[in-house]
Parts: structure tokens; sequence; C-alpha cells
């Protein structure tokens, strides 16, 4: 658990949304299209693929839209300990 973070949230925020923007393009769909698509107002998807800044409900929606949700359903599924007192603590 204490590892360094070499990486700040708002940095790994934009690499999450430089990845779904390749998949949309890849998939060939505008910015335009993907917000009919999952109900995610066009300025929200702007916003995130340029800052990385959206809400998870949104991120979500777009996931689902790109055909991804089980990239979002199984986050924090698989986190090994990191320590015996989190095995300790889990099963209280």
């Amino acid at each position: 658990m204490n590892e360094y973070v070499w990486e700040t949230a708002e940095e790994i925020n934009l690499q999450l949304a430089r990845r779904v923007s390749r998949i949309r393009k890849r998939r060939s769909i505008s910015q335009e299209q993907m917000s009919e698509l999952c109900g995610v107002s066009y300025g929200s998807i702007k916003r995130f693929e340029r800052t990385g800044q959206i809400s998870l409900l949104s991120l979500t929606k777009i996931a689902s839209a790109l055909d991804c949700a089980d990239e979002i359903r199984h986050l924090f599924e698989n986190v090994p300990y990191g320590s015996i007192e989190e095995v300790i603590h889990e099963r209280k």
C-alpha cells in the first residue's frame, strides 16, 4: 500500500479518456453520434476527451454504448490484499 504513485488522478483520467476516444474513432462514431447513442451531452463527451473529466454515470453510459460495460463492471474486482490485516478486516 505504500507504493509510489507517479501519475496524478488527472493524468490517469486523461489516459482513460484517450483510450475511450480511440475506441470511438476506431468504430467511426463521431462525438455527436456518441452523444445520441449513450444519452450523454455532446459537451460532456467533448470535455471528457479533452480533459478526462466526467461523471461515473456518464462514463458508464459511454462504456455501455461502446459495448465495453464489462470494463467498468469488473473494476476493483480482483484487487490483491495489501497485508494480512486486510484479510483479517475483511472477514469481520
